[in-house]
């Protein structure tokens, strides 16, 4: 039905209304003029520059919103043509949330308007008016951001209004065919269908639950266990609806290598490399010792002025210390070193650092931030070492994205204390939502007191039986080649449980060949445990390079 028999048929019930003495009946609520107001069809109806898209958190209604982040020469702009009246008033209203979001109506013959707000994380409404022009049969309502400022979001639009005499109501378009399962990674599927005449888009849904949109026929579903099958159907949409979803289909990923960061040797030797000045040697990344297969950057910090987003560039006093290091050398020195076949994460959290993932669009700042150090810088992944505040599937989401981003190489390690992954610690959500992606966990074995071991034992810190019944709870829940031990580098490297690297190549023998154990002994040899990680560098450094000159020899001997 077209606007204009709506409108006539409203007439009629009134009239009818009226001669039959019913009484006058109540005002109709005018109409929404503005077409998939809500984004529930994707951005059908809408023109966007800037990869202006949906998201299904946060929203305000429905099961989707607009999302847009502008660039330095872009400002995200989303805008829809709308039919109108001459000679009459309109109200335009958005509810909006994220970064700078601006709202606002173009080509009214009269007054363009628009209407701002700094933005925040609630949805809070945007409105303005305006009155069209004696020749105004069409106006351009918009939503943007500003200049290279963070996403923002926007939903439930609306134009009330006199409706114009525009556009026939168009019809919603058929079911899609030819639904094919094509192309199988580990952790993708690749789909493809027949083009629907009218479509404006293509909704995709995963058991069920609606997993992405697109424009064209074909969709890659990525993030995915390995060896497992997942069942597919589509539907296609435009500014009328939604089509009837297509038969399904099945797809199978392949099987896994068992060797997330397969750019890393079977046995790696990790160490933090600090970026700031606390009496531990101050090293340049060119200076650090060739034993180290896995070098982590502490740290890339929180930036204040948005939350989420993340930042890094070689520490003032550090730069001073070494009489000048830049972020150019460090990139220089990077690239050198990963010729040489080492590898390099960002780590985030520590001690006394955090990043904020309490909200979608503080996981979308965290992604887009982290994604541009790591190109930066060469960086092939990150290292989660939160210890002030995780959100678990929050983490879990932006790690995905990231490695989605850079693909099966992307390294992802992280680094938790001891309570946080006893069998109900706060990083177990963490590790199984991500195992499948997961490169390795080193716990710091350090710094916590006496722990619980795997059979329900109490061990003390500063033994070798603290580390092995310990990394007995993660082998049970990991495979092997996915556990490394933390222990520090020397006496001042932490505050406590320190040992000397005689003990650590102990339990190093004793979880991977049963051999030189103290009172614990495992049920079975995790011969494939991974290696050992140390804080720090900079700290064995000091030491005469003591650790990397024990531990490593020891990790090369088990083959």
């Amino acid at each position: 039905m077209t606007r204009r028999r709506r409108q006539l048929l409203v007439g009629l019930v009134a009239v009818a209304t009226a001669a039959l003495g019913l009484g006058v009946p109540a005002a109709a609520a005018e109409p929404n003029l503005v077409a998939n107001a809500g984004f529930e069809q994707s951005t059908a109806g809408w023109t966007c520059t800037a990869g202006g898209g949906t998201v299904t958190t946060p929203v305000r209604s429905g099961s989707a919103a607009l999302t847009s982040t502008p660039s330095g020469q872009d400002n995200a702009r989303c805008a829809q043509s709308v039919a109108v009246k001459p000679n009459s008033s309109y109200t335009l209203s958005a509810w909006v949330q994220g970064s700078y979001t601006y709202l606002g109506a173009s080509g009214t013959g009269t007054t363009d308007v628009s209407t701002w707000t700094h933005g925040g994380n609630s949805w809070s409404q945007l409105s303005t008016k305006f009155t069209t022009g004696a020749n105004t049969s069409r106006v351009t309502v918009y939503t943007h951001g500003w200049y290279g400022t963070g996403a923002y979001f926007v939903d439930d639009v609306a134009l009330t209004g006199p409706p114009g005499s525009g556009d026939p109501d168009p019809q919603a378009p058929a079911s899609p065919s030819g639904l094919t399962a094509g192309s199988a990674t580990t952790s993708s599927l690749s789909l493809s269908w027949t083009a629907v005449s009218g479509a404006a888009g293509y909704h995709v849904y995963r058991g069920g639950s609606r997993v992405g949109s697109v424009t064209g026929a074909s969709y890659t579903d990525t993030g995915l266990s390995a060896s497992t099958s997942y069942s597919y159907q589509v539907s296609a949409y435009n500014t009328a609806g939604e089509s009837a979803r297509s038969a399904t289909v099945t797809g199978t990923t392949t099987a896994d290598s068992g060797n997330p960061g397969g750019a890393l040797p079977k046995r790696i030797l990790t160490g933090y490399w600090q970026n700031f000045v606390n009496g531990a040697a101050n090293l340049r990344i060119r200076d650090i010792d060739p034993q180290y297969d896995l070098i982590a950057i502490a740290f890339a910090d929180a930036l204040t002025t948005r939350p989420g987003a993340v930042g890094f560039s070689v520490d003032p006093g550090l730069s001073s210390a070494l009489g000048g290091y830049s972020d150019a050398d460090m990139i220089a020195d990077i690239a050198a070193k990963r010729a040489q076949g080492k590898r390099f994460v960002f780590s985030i959290g520590g001690e006394k650092g955090n990043v904020d993932f309490s909200s979608a669009a503080n996981v979308s700042a965290f992604v887009e931030t982290m994604t541009a150090l790591l190109r930066k810088f060469g960086v092939d992944g990150v290292d989660i070492d939160l210890e002030h505040g995780l959100h678990a599937q929050n983490v879990a989401s932006a790690v995905r994205q990231l490695r989605n981003t850079f693909g099966a190489n992307f390294i992802y390690t992280m680094a938790p204390q001891t309570l946080d992954v006893q069998p109900s610690g706060r990083y177990m959500p963490l590790i199984e939502a991500t195992k499948d992606i997961l490169t390795v966990v080193h716990t710091q074995y350090y710094n916590s007191g006496s722990m619980n071991d795997c059979n329900g034992g109490v061990v003390s810190q500063g033994s070798i039986d603290f580390i092995t019944g310990q990394a007995c709870i993660l082998l049970k829940v990991l495979r092997p080649d996915q556990v490394a031990l933390g222990l520090p580098a020397s006496t001042r490297g932490a505050g406590s449980g320190y040992v000397a690297p005689s003990v650590v190549n102990n339990a190093v023998s004793c979880l991977a060949k049963l051999q030189n154990c103290g009172s614990f002994k495992p049920a079975s040899a995790a011969a494939n445990l991974r290696g050992v990680m140390t804080w720090s560098i900079n700290w064995d450094h000091s030491n005469g390079k003591q650790f990397a000159n024990t531990v490593k020899p020891h990790l090369n001997s088990l083959g």
